[in-house]
């Protein structure tokens, strides 16, 4: 299973060899959320540039003032032919530049302000947070210390690879009418953990590759499944169930029932005389503990389940009917790894 991650590292940008982390703000390991703070930096040498900038710019601000006035005066005294016109040119050209340099100034101050903002580390997305790979006291350099790592668990992704050959049977079962996909095309996905239990929270498929690939022969699939119980993990082996569709009117049996003949797939059925009678089938995917049939067996026919032991060709049977509510098979319902 994967999960969003994000990695926090400095982004105060210092100019000298590095700057001091006063203290981490979080417990490690534990969930945080985007915004939340996790590192405090010193501020100190920040500070003191933003009070630099804020300098620069009154002085900017000042000489942009100073030429604007010193325009005023040319403009009058050439009206008077006092002086050339050159002489205005030049303090027109001297209050431009007056005014760059005010633009300049205001980045700087900008630039000021984020530094110290960066200060203050805080989180970039919500999830668990990993232990702090800095100690406290420790020095740490813009863009290139990683603080921490934060890793969004709650939904998470699961990866999971649909066989080629399950791909090409499940486009030709949708042809031909076998297979009726959800009109709104959006697929569940159950997760069965290592245990053998199913978790809790269904998903839903949110991607599947264009490509097979080659060294696979897989499609590679992602589902986005729910975790508020935090149960599941990155890195988690796990076994993934796509419910891709519904077989409408499919022939199911269960598991136990199909045995290994000499040719293949084979069941035992009850015939009209009340005998035992060996089936050749042909099986598809798994729908929960039965057997998809997909040919071999017509409606009606009375499949041995239990007692198989004894069973023989042509020997007499007691039936004993097994009850069941009939429900449409699920289609995908074959288990499939990450």
């Amino acid at each position: 299973m994967a999960a969003s991650a994000g990695a926090v590292s400095s982004q105060a940008a210092e100019r000298s060899a590095g700057r001091r982390a006063l203290g981490r703000t979080f417990t490690e390991g534990t969930r945080v959320s985007a915004g939340e703070s996790l590192f405090s930096i010193d501020p100190a040498p920040f500070q003191a540039a933003l009070a630099h900038a804020d300098a620069e710019l009154a002085r900017a601000d000042a000489r942009l003032a100073q030429a604007k006035r010193e325009v005023t005066r040319v403009q009058s005294l050439i009206e008077e032919n006092f002086v050339s016109q050159k002489a205005l040119d030049d303090a027109v050209s001297a209050q431009e530049i007056a005014a760059a340099d005010v633009q300049a100034a205001r980045a700087q101050v900008t630039q000021a302000r984020l530094d110290l903002e960066y200060t203050r580390v805080e989180a970039p997305i919500s999830g668990v947070t990993s232990r702090s790979l800095m100690s406290e006291g420790s020095l740490v350099e813009a863009q290139q210390t990683l603080l921490t790592t934060i890793t969004q668990v709650d939904p998470i992704y699961v990866i999971f690879g649909i066989p080629e050959t399950e791909y090409l049977q499940r486009q030709r079962d949708v042809a031909a009418g076998n297979v009726a996909l959800p009109k709104d095309r959006t697929f569940d996905v159950r997760v069965r953990l290592s245990d053998g239990t199913l978790h809790a929270r269904t998903g839903k498929l949110d991607f599947a590759d264009a490509r097979v690939n080659p060294q696979t022969g897989s499609i590679e699939a992602r589902a986005i499944v729910p975790n508020d119980g935090q149960l599941l993990r990155p890195g988690q082996f796990v076994r993934a169930i796509l419910e891709d569709g519904v077989r409408p009117a499919a022939l199911a049996v269960p598991q136990r029932a199909v045995l290994e003949g000499p040719s293949g797939k084979m069941v035992l059925l009850v015939n009209a005389e009340g005998k035992v009678e060996p089936r050749p089938v042909q099986i598809g995917e798994w729908a929960g503990e039965d057997w998809i049939i997909t040919s071999g067996l017509n409606p009606g026919d009375r499949v041995i389940v239990d007692g198989m032991v004894k069973a023989r060709p042509g020997a007499p049977v007691q039936v004993a009917e097994l009850k069941a509510e009939a429900a449409p098979a699920q289609a995908g319902g074959s288990p499939k790894q990450p």
